[in-house]
């Protein structure tokens, strides 16, 4: 890890601001005394932070070390937690203060715990009262604690980078863990990394308000400090405040979802107008579908500065396209990046020709993994060199991928696939429509059925006939969801995704059948 000493790039949260030499010395600093309690090369240590400065300085002391930083989602409740720290074989843990709340007891004795205080713009947002925020009487604070090492001497260590786990579609989450990269794959992840972010601008400014503990952010704010940008950091999305920041500071560069173009979406058009985002260049975008309609809104507000991108935790981004790719080729998630090559398979493995529907494989060139106590499932999502992350799509003849759904959301009712995805394209296009899931439930005589699940807009009136009868005229019959419920809102991830899997299991586990 060279660190130069003519960088301009530094980070900036609420009030406070970090530049990037100091917190490479910093991160030094903390690589000298983590090492001192058994973190070196291979070892693993975690995070329990929101969007704050020792999560870059755990981040690049790992990178010294050739460690692997284990992320953990910070909503997640003292067990789940403790079976990361368990499971990854972590050496040491640093969380800010109030997110220990309920969970110190659940830390194992074997990890060592390093406890950060919780800022005070992270304060605010949160409502995280005083007396919560301070660390504990006889807590490693890690500011202080980390001055008290000298700094390990900058080099470059074959470092693995993140361990993320994966949000766990069925069953627990599974750790991601990779292999240093060899020169041939530290030189093609750099290429696509770079398609991928942009950062072309001579002095970057990158917003992010995105958790870093999901692997696209994760991999944004590493590309920002590699670009030497300066690095505008939120721990809670506010769409009024974005365009805020983007406008205070002149943001080139910045990573959003489907749920962040929403919101801004439905600002009030004289609030939108109040902010300046020509200084717009690249923002990247993932993680979840996003509406067509609400895509085009945005290249049109802000010009053709949306940069897509396609893959998953395991494999990596491997397709991507920009606003004038995806305008020419509506609905596409992208076209396969340098380097990687893509195959649709139908169930028994064959190669399917362009334009039908299978499950979709990849190769790219990318340090090779594991999961984290499960080879077996590594193994089975490989097929003569290419994984799955379990999607299914297609191409078209141009080579543009598009996705129709998950493997596990497809839904097989008397023996006819159905696409869920499919069907809640139709419903979002219905005006009185915020929100939808549409998922598999059990049946007698079909083995599945569908059910839909709709968050009406604010104030909307909606009924089953209604639902229906707009279905109707658009899909055909076997694809209108037999079960149709209203509710306020769908439970979700910070990346924009609908917690589908809670929904579903309330049909499935009411039967008493495996889910």
């Amino acid at each position: 890890m060279e660190v130069s000493t003519e960088s301009t790039g530094r980070i900036i949260s609420g009030d406070r601001v970090l530049p990037l030499a100091d917190m490479h010395q910093r991160a030094l600093r903390a690589a000298r005394g983590l090492e001192s309690v058994g973190v070196g090369p291979g070892e693993t240590f975690a995070v329990l932070l929101r969007n704050d400065f020792a999560f870059f300085e755990a981040a690049y002391a790992g990178n010294r070390l050739g460690a692997h930083l284990v992320p953990i989602n910070w909503h997640f409740s003292g067990p789940e937690v403790a079976y990361i720290l368990e499971d990854s074989g972590a050496r040491a843990l640093i969380a800010h203060t109030d997110l220990l709340a309920g969970k110190r007891h659940l830390i194992p004795p074997n990890v060592q715990l390093f406890v950060v205080e919780t800022p005070p713009e992270i304060c605010r947002v949160y409502g995280v009262a005083p007396e919560q925020a301070a660390p504990f009487a006889g807590d490693r604070h890690w500011s202080g604690w980390l001055e008290g090492f000298e700094p390990l001497a900058p080099a470059e260590v074959p470092s693995p980078g993140s361990m993320i786990y994966t949000s766990g579609t069925t069953g627990r989450p599974k750790g991601v863990k990779r292999q240093p990269p060899s020169p041939r794959e530290t030189e093609v992840s750099s290429e696509i990394m770079a398609r991928i972010f942009g950062f072309q601008s001579e002095a970057p400014v990158a917003l992010l308000t995105a958790p870093m503990y999901h692997a696209t952010p994760n991999g944004f704010f590493r590309m920002a400090v590699a670009k030497d940008a300066t690095i505008v950091i939120e721990s809670r999305f506010d769409p009024e405040r974005y365009l805020a920041l983007v406008d205070q500071h002149r943001v080139t560069d910045a990573y959003g979802v489907a749920t962040m173009f929403v919101r801004l979406l439905r600002l009030p058009e004289d609030v939108r107008r109040n902010y300046d985002v020509s200084s717009l260049r690249c923002v990247v975008h993932g993680a979840a579908p996003t509406a067509p309609e609400v895509k085009r809104a945005i290249i049109a507000w802000w010009g053709p500065v949306l940069m897509e991108h396609y893959g998953s935790t395991e494999l990596g981004a491997v397709v991507a396209c920009d606003s004038h790719e995806w305008l020419a080729h509506p609905g596409t998630v992208g076209r396969a990046l340098p380097h990687v090559l893509l195959r649709i398979l139908d169930a028994n493995d064959a190669q399917l020709p362009t334009g039908e529907i299978g499950e979709i494989y990849a190769r790219p060139i990318y340090p090779d993994f594991t999961y984290q106590n499960d080879s077996d499932k590594r193994a089975a999502m490989e097929r003569d060199g290419f994984w799955t992350a379990g999607d299914i799509g297609y191409l078209d003849a141009d080579g543009f991928l598009y996705l129709s759904d998950r493997k596990n959301d497809m839904v097989i009712s008397g023996g006819v696939n159905i696409y869920p995805k499919e069907i809640e394209a139709e419903l979002l296009s219905l005006s009185k429509v915020r929100d939808c899931a549409v998922f598999g439930i059990p049946d007698e005589e079909f083995g599945e059925a569908l059910a839909a699940v709709i968050q009406p807009v604010a104030d909307g009136e909606l009924t089953e006939d209604e639902v229906r009868g707009f279905l109707a005229g658009r899909l055909a019959r076997y694809k209108v969801p037999k079960i149709i419920q209203f509710r306020d809102e769908l439970p979700r991830q910070d990346t924009g995704k609908i917690y589908k899997r809670l929904l579903r299991d309330e049909f499935w586990l009411a039967t008493g059948r495996k889910i």
